[in-house]
């Protein structure tokens, strides 16, 4: 593993940051390293231009003739390092602190890739790759992945299945298959009620004040006391397989979870359904509320309230359902006074079938190279690049070996050599099971 290391260590080194005060040479730089491995393994790479940072997409080919053909993603940019008095060490000059590579993009997701790309290119010098590998590798993840998700729907080529390691596992033993992840409904409303704030003492209880109109609205939308989304909401949600809720039993308990992350549950029932409610729910959330000055130092009757919120839609559902309810919802509490504009733009959930061939091949692979069996969980967040892939029809295997400890996005992010161990050996299993598709 020495090698591997040392090319994660020489990756993370570039500061390949694509969110605030990043440096387009550098993204450059961390794209044509990338692209020197995949020519020194005979991959014929190319740095695609798109108008953001560029993509990297190269072939490795098999020896079969009848070699199935697997695309692999990663992403090559990574968030900024935040304030640099929190990092016990340089975010790009990497250390490793017992058992752990720290560094700005160890685990999110130069390390988590790495070992995906590397057994390929090895595999394909000694000439005993056993499935033809299309790689691609985006630098745009953190800041929206517009660009590649452009790419994926018009590429004509395709492939049989896609592998994405960017993702964490059950346990620190227990390897993870991310079967689905939600899809999202985000909205903007802006209320006004007048040309100006005014004084409340003067026209307090005869004018309407926006913050008011604005919170009722919000009321017709919010989940009631048990956490749940009105019936509008929480069209075309599919159930979860008998399957998937018996493997999420063994994970860890929801209570566990939240408190974990510093959270308090909304009811015990709640945390119970930790999973069925972050995977195959539909969730609702305000995200701001602003209004009125800061500081209230005025008493005034605000004119202008705005609030930003999502719904995080489950499989099954679709944005264009859920977007014009949400939005239907909001107006039908609006006074008839007032100017109301609703802005809302959504992504598409994504759901792959852990039974079909490619999930059933990665979950022998990912036994064999863990020793535990796969968990199959779903992901509550939504990754657009996921639901690209299902509009292709490409059997999309998410996985990785990432650990909340790993703190991505976060001062002292770190990878645990070990993770990098295991996701060497998952790579060569995947390669060989693939072939078999």
């Amino acid at each position: 593993m020495t090698a591997l290391l040392d090319e994660v260590v020489d990756l993370v080194r570039i500061p390949s940051v694509s969110t605030g005060g990043g440096e387009p040479a550098a993204l450059r730089e961390a794209a044509g390293w990338l692209a020197e491995r995949i020519d020194a393994a005979g991959g014929n790479p190319a740095l695609v231009e798109t108008g953001g940072n560029p993509l990297v997409v190269g072939e490795l080919g098999s020896s079969r003739a009848d070699a199935p053909t697997v695309l692999i993603y990663g992403h090559y940019d990574v968030q900024g390092p935040g304030p640099l008095e929190l990092w016990e060490s340089d975010p790009f000059e990497p250390e490793v602190r017992e058992g752990r590579l720290y560094g700005r993009g160890t685990s999110d997701d130069k390390g988590n890739f790495l070992p995906l790309l590397r057994v390929a290119c090895d595999l394909a010098r000694a000439g005993e790759l056993p499935v033809n590998v299309r790689v691609l590798v985006e630098g745009e993840e953190e800041a929206g992945s517009q660009h590649v998700n452009e790419w994926i729907l018009a590429d004509e080529r395709g492939a049989d299945c896609a592998v994405i390691f960017d993702s964490v596992m059950a346990d620190e033993r227990t390897p993870a298959i991310t079967a689905s992840c939600r899809g999202m409904v985000v909205a903007a409303v802006d209320v006004t009620t007048g040309s100006r704030d005014l004084h409340s003492g003067l026209y307090g209880g005869t004018t309407l004040n926006a913050a008011h109109v604005l919170t009722r609205m919000l009321a017709n939308v919010l989940p009631g006391e048990d956490g749940l989304l009105r019936d509008e909401l929480r069209e075309g949600i599919a159930a979860p397989s008998a399957e998937e809720l018996a493997s999420w039993e063994r994970l860890t308990p929801g209570t566990e979870l939240i408190a974990s992350a510093g959270g308090r549950p909304i009811s015990e029932r709640a945390a119970g359904e930790y999973r069925l409610r972050t995977g195959a729910e539909a969730s609702l959330d305000v995200h701001g509320v602003y209004s009125g000055e800061p500081d209230a130092v005025r008493a005034i009757i605000p004119v202008t309230a705005r609030a930003k919120l999502s719904v995080r839609l489950a499989p099954g559902q679709r944005s264009d359902v859920i977007g014009p309810a949400l939005e239907r919802l909001l107006r039908e509490a609006a006074h008839p006074a007032a100017d109301v504009k609703v802005d809302t733009n959504g992504t598409e959930p994504a759901s792959f079938d852990p039974d079909s061939p490619a999930l059933a091949a990665a979950r022998r692979a990912l036994e064999r190279a863990c020793g535990t069996p796969a968990a199959i969980i779903r992901l509550g967040g939504s990754l657009p690049i996921l639901a690209a892939f299902a509009e292709r029809g490409i059997p999309a295997i998410v996985t990785g070996f990432g650990l909340p400890e790993d703190a991505i996005h976060g001062p002292n992010e770190s990878y645990r050599l070990e993770s990098l161990e295991l996701g060497e050996r998952a790579s060569r299993e995947l390669y060989a099971e693939l072939a078999s598709l």
